[in-house]
């Protein structure tokens, strides 16, 4: 017998920044949020015919016998909590955001489930503070019946429910007239970065806060491809307990990077965060703890790992924004963006649909650079992963590499490009670190830069002097979906130094994080087979045999790009394991 289920309009609501409140008085938050839940909350869900489902936390369920109770009871809380907060610091205030729905739930017992409840949790959690969001289904049941202000927001892809939902901000007409116009979205990805809160007892390590803003803000500069809102903008938030979709609005910006910095001792605690300025939504946090020795030394060092990170995050929340829009519907960027979104999945068959969408981009965008230094690189990279190239796509890959310099010589991908193109198509180990080299100078914290001089150097057989530059580049960038073919390539250099123990431990790592790696499980099976490890070699040649059935010597002459020593080196592997024409 399937479950009871009725049509009902849900009220979701929780607290705004609930968490840093907590963080500066959790007993008296608690205690402030209990009287409000006694004195208003409650009495405001029963005077609209309320029935309170559940608390959780900061949150509440209420149902409601039609969407205007649910709207008329939102209302009244909010004004009431507009007032109550009129004299209270922004920092310490308690704020509401409040979701509503109209739609099918599940009856169990007491509670109500489905995506009825669902929906309307989703959007309490892109309201503002003070806001109430509404969908579209309980929009065209309060449209004429409330004297209130409605904001169309547009559909909005909520998280986890599988269909867009349009959206609708309900404001009262105080603060909706108060309430300053968005500005509009620069056409690629921008950021702001809010001055990192000093959380010391230190005062004056604020300098040391606001001096690791600064040089994050000047590194993502760099990134071409991404609008960074100036400093003297953001600082003006300084102090300030915000929201950031407010910031989202009033900077015009698509994503906000945030941050606090915390000394004891000799020890000091660095947190990031980059948020969906415009639900709200996290996209990306890491926390650095270091020792406080060289405190110079230590700002460079978070900001390029940061920085780092911010780049590979950023690129596949675009990519995902594009994934729901028709191709003929996109721009130059939001088909590059929606190709890396794909390349970066790092199979054959991904690494195809990307080459297509970044062909489209360069067709119909001609004098667009990182589509034509991107193509490039996708073409050559794919060798690694199961997809290889023809003779005219390598040449095809070098014109449009030159093409990209052409149209943007300060664009690091453009000698990214350049440089795969010098090594992987023609083995010119030294024009490829020249040009990796640049793009590094234009983008000091470009991980893949780092990492690709290390690519250069090991099919050169400089085993040593690529694993340094390896491990910079892991530094930068730990959890990049690149770094399985660095592994592969760090096997490789510890193969070419004799080290066939830790080579097999590195290709190990390379095959299990992407298993798809046929640069990966080509080194592997050299590898074991120098190791002594016969069979075991032969069981992973097997593997590579189904992945990639055309592998012989005669390709890997042709294909891989290891200068002469170390391809000597690597064939003999190679025939060991099994490997004929």
């Amino acid at each position: 017998m399937s479950a009871p289920r009725k049509l009902a309009a849900i009220l979701a609501a929780d607290v705004a920044g609930y968490s840093r409140l907590t963080g500066i008085d959790e007993e008296g938050t608690l205690k402030r949020l209990r009287k409000l839940r006694r004195e208003l909350i409650n009495p405001a869900a029963s005077l609209h015919r309320g029935r309170i489902v559940k608390t959780t936390g900061d949150g509440i369920l209420i149902e409601f016998p039609s969407v205007v109770d649910a709207v008329r009871c939102a209302l009244d809380v909010q004004r009431e909590m507009d007032s109550r907060n009129s004299d209270t610091p922004a920092e310490q205030r308690i704020e509401f955001r409040v979701g509503i729905n109209l739609g099918d739930v599940v009856i169990e017992g007491e509670d109500l489930l489905g995506d009825g409840v669902n929906v309307a949790a989703r959007l309490e959690g892109i309201s503002e503070p003070g806001g109430i969001c509404i969908s579209d289904a309980a929009y065209h049941h309060v449209r004429d019946k409330l004297d209130v202000n409605f904001e169309d927001g547009g559909e909005q892809q909520l998280k986890n429910i599988a269909r867009p939902v349009r959206i609708y901000r309900l404001r009262s007409d105080r603060s909706f007239a108060q309430s300053k116009p968005a500005l509009p979205l620069p056409d690629k990805p921008s950021i702001a970065v809010l001055p990192f809160t000093n959380m010391s007892d230190d005062p004056e390590q604020e300098y040391f806060s606001d001096g690791m803003t600064e040089d994050i803000i000047t590194a993502l500069s760099r990134l071409r491809w991404f609008f960074v809102i100036a400093r003297n903008s953001t600082f003006t938030y300084k102090g300030q307990g915000v929201d950031v979709r407010q910031v989202g609005r009033e900077l015009g910006v698509r994503y906000v990077l945030e941050g606090s910095v915390r000394k004891s001792g000799e020890r000091v605690r660095i947190t990031s965060q980059l948020l969906d300025a415009i639900t709200g939504n996290h996209i990306w946090a890491e926390r650095y703890d270091r020792d406080l020795t060289d405190i110079f030394a230590l700002q460079d060092e978070i900001t390029a790992s940061v920085t780092a990170a911010i780049e590979p995050k950023l690129l596949a929340a675009e990519g995902l924004r594009a994934q729901a829009r028709s191709t003929d519907d996109l721009d130059a960027w939001d088909l590059v963006a929606r190709a890396l979104s794909h390349f970066w999945k790092l199979t054959a068959a991904e690494s195809q649909t990307a080459i297509d969408l970044l062909r489209q981009a360069v067709q119909t965008h001609p004098d667009y650079a990182p589509a034509h230094s991107l193509l490039a690189f996708v073409i050559l990279i794919s060798f690694n992963v199961g997809r290889i190239p023809t003779r005219i796509e390598r040449e095809f890959a070098g014109e449009l590499a030159h093409r990209a310099v052409e149209l943007d010589d300060s664009d690091p991908w453009a000698h990214i490009a350049m440089g795969y193109v010098a090594f992987v198509a023609r083995k010119n180990t030294k024009a490829s670190i020249r040009h990796f080299h640049t793009a590094l100078d234009l983008n000091p914290n470009f991980a893949t830069a780092a990492g690709s001089v290390d690519l250069a150097l090991m099919f050169d057989g400089q085993s040593d002097d690529a694993i340094l530059t390896f491990e910079r580049a892991l530094r930068m960038s730990p959890r990049d979906p690149f770094n399985g073919i660095f592994f592969a390539a760090i096997s490789a250099a510890h193969y070419f130094a004799g080290r066939y123990l830790q080579a097999v431990d590195w290709a190990r790592k390379a095959v299990e994080m992407r298993p798809g790696n046929l640069g990966g499980w080509r080194i592997l099976c050299a590898s074991l087979a120098q190791a002594g490890e016969i069979e075991e070699s032969k069981a992973a040649m097997r593997t590579v045999r189904q992945l990639q059935p055309d592998l012989s010597i005669a390709w890997i002459k042709e294909w891989v790009p290891y200068t002469s020593g170390p391809m000597t080196h690597f064939l003999e592997g190679m025939w060991k394991a099994g490997l004929t024409d």
